[in-house]
């Protein structure tokens, strides 16, 4: 019996073997600089862990009952030297631990641009980072390159050795985009950027993944992340344009709905303006967008008759997450442009504005 436990717990251990500890092993010079402040930090309190748990031992063992040339002084109850050894040890350790946090804090700002590729070497002073615009949904993600105009879902593509921009919002519950191979993790909320800028030193596929419980398919939420050469990443970007497809609001719209375990997919046009749209909330056509709303509260708001700026919602997008049957979301007054949504004149949009609430019919809700 005691061979079989062996032989079964050297199989574990055997297993465990195969297990990659990607946030020890990373290939983004960025989560380097991360895992060596852990260990670095690590280290550091093992100077007060290990002698605390050795000296445990040894006077549990010096002390033992049958020991009866240990000193005993049952009326000894202090020790200046043994007082410093007390405090001072972990005083030292506490202020470089603080210096190391404080430097990391700074250095690995997630909203900091990188200024090295890999230790040793700088990022060339001219060099301009990509830019891939990041929303977290339910349960997919979408990635949109607004300089090359292409878009993918649940897959992201990037050349090495290239500073990487991700700009990054959700469309509706907070998630939290994570590569452990390139940087630590940023969260994505609705109607809120965050950013995250890492540079990939390797090529390779690497796990991306969402970090943050978000619902039903949030196992799902997982995407690979392609490092390329740039010869490699330039045939990518070809191939995704020559495929086409076009992401504009209305198949915005469609896979904003929740839906999980989409494969892998690629839009050779997008809409330019989709990202600030999906950021401030306003994809669907005549819906307000947050910077409006906010630039109208900074003025002093619209007064009572902004009460009645209220419009039904014809897709209903889960009912406000279960604090109703209904929704609604204020109009907007006019596109930023000066020109009203198409097919709505002026006079329309007035006694629109004038109309009191009307909510969506329940069938309208259900559709």
């Amino acid at each position: 019996m005691r061979r079989l436990r062996s032989i079964v717990l050297l199989s574990c251990l055997a297993l465990l073997g195969g297990c990659k500890a990607v946030v020890l092993d990373p290939s983004g010079d960025v989560a380097i600089q991360q895992r060596d402040a852990l260990l670095d930090s690590v280290w550091l309190m093992l100077l007060v862990i290990v002698p605390v748990m050795a000296l445990t031992v040894l006077f549990a063992w010096h002390y033992r009952k049958s020991n009866t040339s240990a000193r005993y002084e049952p009326d000894w109850d202090h020790s200046t030297q043994l007082e410093l050894v007390i405090w001072g040890a972990p005083l030292l350790i506490i202020i470089a631990l603080g210096a190391i946090t404080w430097t990391g804090t700074h250095l690995l700002d997630p909203y900091r641009p990188i200024d090295r590729i890999a230790e040793g070497k700088p990022l060339p002073a001219n060099a301009k980072p990509l830019e891939i615009d990041v929303v977290a949904m339910d349960w997919k993600w979408l990635f949109i390159y607004p300089q090359y105009g292409i878009a993918t879902l649940n897959q992201v593509s990037a050349p090495i050795d290239r500073q990487v921009e991700f700009r990054i919002t959700s469309s509706s519950v907070m998630n939290a985009f994570y590569i452990p191979a390139m940087a630590g993790m940023i969260y994505a909320m609705p109607g809120m950027e965050t950013q995250l800028h890492a540079v990939m030193t390797q090529t390779g596929t690497y796990a991306g993944l969402s970090a943050n419980y978000s619902g039903d398919g949030f196992a799902g939420m997982h995407f690979p992340y392609t490092s390329l050469s740039v010869a490699d990443f330039d045939k990518w970007v070809a191939k995704v344009k020559s495929d086409g497809g076009a992401l504009d609001r209305n198949t915005y719209l469609d896979l904003e709905r929740p839906s999980q375990n989409l494969p892998p997919k690629t839009w050779g046009t997008v809409d330019a303006a989709l990202f600030k749209l999906a950021l401030n909330q306003c994809v669907e056509p005549g819906k307000m967008c947050l910077d409006e709303m906010m630039a109208i509260d900074a003025k002093g708001g619209l007064g009572l008759a902004g009460v009645n700026n209220i419009m039904p919602l014809v897709y209903d997008k889960y009912a406000r997450r279960g604090s109703g049957p209904m929704r609604a979301y204020v109009a907007a007054l006019c596109q930023r442009n000066g020109v009203l949504e198409t097919g709505t004149s002026v006079a329309d949009l007035a006694r629109r504005i004038s109309e009191p609430v009307h909510l969506a019919s329940p069938q309208a809700s259900a559709e």
